[in-house]
């Protein structure tokens, strides 16, 4: 018996866990996490970092 009083589980959970690098994601989506507002400068500013350090080191810069 479940913790739901049920034999089944009330959710069902993903098959894979994903950490945020594994998918794709932009330059608004890096501004995002880092806690800024997605203007023109922050956009650049979030371009500029995943070109030098790659998509995934910039993501999980942020990203627990």
């Amino acid at each position: 018996m479940t913790t739901n009083g049920r034999d089944k589980s009330a959710e069902r959970r993903p098959v894979e866990l994903y950490t945020g690098s594994e998918r794709p994601y932009d330059p608004e989506d890096l501004v995002k996490v880092s806690g800024r507002e997605p203007t023109p400068e922050s956009l650049a500013w979030a371009r500029r970092l995943m070109d030098e350090e790659g998509p995934g080191p910039a993501i999980e810069r942020y990203l627990p």
